[in-house]
């Protein structure tokens, strides 16, 4: 009969043979029992570590009167429209973040057209009634025309990460603009 021991999650370990083994095997046993027990035991993989590391956060930023003027410029330019025939970017429609893990710019905006420019007036209307922006660091703004970006059947002008949509409150089933329909 031979003599074994089991520990806890441990295959059993013989410590003497039927005919009686030596103390040395049963010393040299007990140390790899001991061993077995220290590296954890069972199976043939070392334990499971996991290890978790958070995507940075997309950063819901300030719009300054300075980023205000850049994006102006940018949806102006978009238009083909000069930047003085727009009286600004709508109150309340004005969004601005950081994405780290693009390192890209994003923001949106309604350019507001001065009543003494048809040529704004038209450009605001429609497709032209929204605009997305991106900008690499360092880089310029570019605008893209989002004013049916959300609606039902048509395509976005740009994809605006599901990130940067959460932090500005935006809908985060349509991949697009958003800003009308949270």
């Amino acid at each position: 009969m031979v003599r074994q021991v089991r520990l806890v999650g441990c295959a059993p370990i013989p410590l003497a043979a039927e005919n009686g083994g030596s103390m040395k095997r049963i010393a040299l046993l007990v140390g790899l029992a001991a061993g077995c027990t220290l590296a954890g035991c069972g199976g043939s993989s070392p334990p499971a570590t996991t290890t978790t590391t958070a995507a940075p956060a997309v950063k819901n930023l300030v719009v300054t009167p300075a980023i205000k003027a850049a994006l102006l410029a940018a949806g102006a330019k978009l238009d083909s429209v000069p930047v003085s025939d727009f009286a600004g970017l709508a109150k309340g429609l004005t969004f601005y973040a950081y994405d780290p893990v693009h390192g890209l710019f994003w923001a949106g905006g309604k350019l507001v057209a001065k009543s003494t420019s048809l040529r704004a007036q038209v450009a605001t209307q429609d497709d032209g009634a929204y605009d997305l922006f991106q900008m690499h660091a360092g880089g310029r703004w570019i605008a893209y025309a989002d004013g049916y970006g959300n609606m039902q059947g048509t395509r976005c002008s740009i994809v605006v990460p599901l990130p940067v949509r959460t932090v500005w409150g935006w809908s985060t089933k349509t991949p697009c603009g958003g800003a009308f329909n949270t």
